[in-house]
């Protein structure tokens, strides 16, 4: 390949990983990752418990700095940018990189205040658009018409999975780039879970999808690549059909098959 085609295919990456190591004081959770993620599909992340997912995935969007102790090696390019330059702008980083966590957490407020939370705080204030937010962000994540005619009563009295959504939706009200998700549905009722990979698999037409999850069905439903973890090394990484079907290494056929995890 000439360098010109290189340069284009870089261009059109949402991220580029590389080298990428992950510690806590002197354990190791990630070992020299390579990845390639580009926009507007949802890559799936699995392994098992301990393999590094959720550290990779928090490494997106340096929600890792939270951590006491915690260090990496590497380069993370977010739209050709290394996100770890010391001028990055990490508010705003992660604005762009939006993420729902595995235990969706209502905030004590109205369905409303919780969606326009976010927008104010980056000073959004006219209720037109407020109103508009909320619309258009309770409808992307499929949730809008059971809520629609109560906005003012508090989210706490939602159901698991519809709090799950309302995070998604909290998320999708700061206008991202990319949509991190940890476990979303993890330990939700299979109606809930086919409302969220519904709304994800409709979502990738406009956003970047990253999603750990320790369901490998769930992976082979709605994931269009698959990185396969496994003791912080990516052993693995592929269009699905392909780690499902006839994946390279023995390790992750082993896993995807059930023989281990």
């Amino acid at each position: 390949m000439n360098p010109a085609n290189r340069n284009s295919e870089s261009d059109s990456l949402k991220f580029s990983i590389r080298d990428l190591s992950a510690f806590y004081r002197e354990e190791q959770s990630l070992k020299k990752i390579a990845l390639d993620i580009h926009p507007d599909q949802i890559l799936g992340i699995i392994g098992p418990a301990g393999s590094g997912k959720t550290t990779f995935l928090r490494t997106l969007n340096r929600m890792n700095d939270l951590v006491p102790d915690f260090r990496m090696e590497g380069r993370i390019l977010f739209n050709g940018e290394d996100i770890y330059q010391p001028r990055t702008d990490v508010v705003r980083l992660r604005q762009k990189i939006g993420m729902v966590f595995a235990l969706p957490v209502a905030l004590p407020l109205s369905i409303y205040e919780n969606v326009v939370y976010g927008p104010r705080i980056i000073g959004t204030r006219k209720k037109d658009s407020l109103d508009d937010i909320v619309e258009r962000s309770l409808k992307a994540a499929f949730l809008w018409e059971e809520v629609k005619d109560r906005l003012n009563t508090s989210a706490v009295r939602l159901s698991g999975g519809q709090q799950q959504r309302l995070g998604l939706t909290r998320v999708l009200a700061l206008e991202p780039e990319v949509i991190l998700l940890d476990e979303p549905c993890s330990g939700l009722d299979p109606i809930s879970t086919a409302k969220i990979e519904e709304a994800l698999t409709v979502l990738k037409s406009r956003y970047t999808i990253v999603l750990v999850t320790n369901n490998t069905k769930q992976a082979a439903r709605i994931a269009d690549n698959t990185a396969f973890f496994l003791m912080g090394e990516l052993i693995e990484f592929g269009s699905t059909n392909r780690i499902f079907t006839s994946p390279d290494d023995e390790r992750t056929n082993d896993y995807v098959t059930g023989r281990f995890g």
